[in-house]
């Protein structure tokens, strides 16, 4: 599939591109995000270009994982990434980060609904999941607010960036 633009009230969902590098690189230097998420730690520019430029255009290309870009219409900042992973056939994991100077705001579940009615609408959807570490209440509090019900707690589900195992919960919207 080709990437796609999504519009909302505040914001252009977009395919991310070589002039959004420096912006990724920047938000991706945040502890949360390198807690929270699976980035390389430490992250570095390159990470950032091997990212925008081959890693999500292969994976639009693949149809298994389609990331886009949140970016303000007032300003043009980047909000964050936002993207839908194909886990089984008719069942996608909804996946975000949001840059720390662009929280608070609203602008993540705004991100998240518009990128879930895509997947209802486009991507034969019957279950979008949700996970995240266990303590990461900023993606909890989104997914409560688009109307997930979390499910549950795995203990030691993953790994984190810094090497120890962590629980993380887990939850699921299905399609009304």
């Amino acid at each position: 599939m080709d990437p796609v633009t999504i519009e909302t009230d505040r914001l252009s969902l977009r395919a991310f591109t070589a002039a959004d590098v420096d912006a990724v690189y920047e938000a991706c230097q945040d502890e949360d995000i390198q807690f929270y998420t699976p980035v390389p730690v430490p992250y570095r520019r390159a990470d950032a270009e091997k990212l925008v430029g081959e890693t999500l255009p292969t994976q639009w290309a693949e149809d298994k994982d389609y990331t886009l870009g949140a970016f303000r219409k007032d300003t043009g900042a980047l909000v964050g990434s936002y993207c839908l992973t194909l886990v089984s056939r008719g069942v996608w994991e909804l996946g975000y980060w949001a840059v720390k100077e662009q929280r608070g705001q609203g602008f993540s579940v705004e991100a998240a609904r518009a990128l879930c009615d895509w997947g209802w609408a486009g991507l034969d959807a019957h279950r979008i999941e949700w996970w995240a570490m266990v303590g990461n209440t900023g993606s909890r509090a989104v997914a409560e607010r688009l109307g997930f019900t979390v499910e549950g707690t795995l203990r030691n589900r993953g790994i984190a960036n810094d090497g120890k195992p962590h629980d993380w919960w887990v939850g699921g919207l299905l399609r009304t």
